[in-house]
């Protein structure tokens, strides 16, 4: 818990009391703390097809940067916060540096926070930790001090209708992240199903979601660059065609045809008003 690393919004965060905090790193699927982990996400996000196979989070979770995958190097990593041994959250997120990239993208996949620990700041920590991977990942790869850094997640849009996408986005705007401007960018996430249902609809169903950026030291940015955009969608789809088929992943790898040009200018906007 890094406090430079906390998020403009999330100062709060250093208000609490964490010494009694556990963090668990799981460094693999027989960790002794991996079913605590990927079970409170599983129960979460699997079943609305949120969360990839437990399959393919086991092999993420051997990843090494020093051994390029599909063109990047990766570092995942899970991590578990408990206190004296109960689950408080849980968040999951992934690093990825390529090599025509200055510095490293990171996918912040799920975040989730129990019920009693909401609003008591662990949530900041939790956007936080990443920084810390990413860190790692480029200090490894013998990248410069001060390489760029971009936090990236993938969100629905504001429904007022879903109380908890109001509040998602509420809590990632005032964290200091922005939202690509969706009229813009139709990103699609791949399909999360097992490829035995995919292939019982005859084909993926990728899911169309905005996308959410912290580019760390630059939060305050209105606008990014159409190569910029590029690098980024590239690394999330290099990490995802790891664990994917190259034919599930075909329509999500055409639609950056639909993209702006490198040269354009992209809007990024308050989330809430996105």
């Amino acid at each position: 818990m890094i406090p430079s690393h906390l998020a403009p919004g999330d100062t709060k965060s250093l208000e609490g009391d964490w010494s009694e905090i556990e963090l668990h790193r799981i460094a693999n699927a027989t960790d002794p703390f991996f079913e605590m982990a990927f079970g409170a996400l599983w129960d979460e996000f699997g079943f609305k097809g949120e969360m990839e196979q437990a399959d393919v989070i086991a092999d993420r979770l051997n990843w090494h940067p020093l051994e390029p995958r599909n063109g990047a190097a990766l570092r995942y990593a899970l991590v578990l916060l408990t206190h004296h041994g109960e689950f408080v959250a849980v968040r999951d997120h992934t690093v990825i540096v390529m090599s025509e990239h200055p510095g490293a993208v990171v996918h912040m996949s799920h975040n989730l926070v129990a019920k009693d620990w909401r609003r008591s700041g662990i949530a900041g920590w939790s956007r936080a930790l990443p920084i810390s991977t990413a860190l790692e990942c480029l200090a490894d790869l013998n990248y410069p001090v001060g390489s760029p850094i971009t936090l990236v997640g993938e969100m629905e849009a504001l429904d007022n209708s879903q109380p908890d996408t109001q509040i998602r986005l509420t809590a990632y705007e005032k964290a200091g992240f922005k939202m690509v401007d969706p009229a813009r960018v139709n990103y699609l996430q791949p399909d999360f199903r097992h490829p035995v249902e995919i292939d019982k609809t005859f084909g993926p169903m990728p899911v169309p979601l905005c996308l959410m950026l912290r580019r760390v030291g630059h939060e305050l940015d209105t606008t990014m660059g159409g190569d910029e955009l590029l690098r980024v969608v590239h690394a999330l789809y290099r990490m995802y065609g790891v664990g994917f088929r190259e034919s599930d992943m075909k329509v999500v790898m055409d639609s950056l045809a639909g993209y702006p040009a490198s040269s354009d200018t992209i809007d990024l906007l308050p989330p809430t008003l996105a």
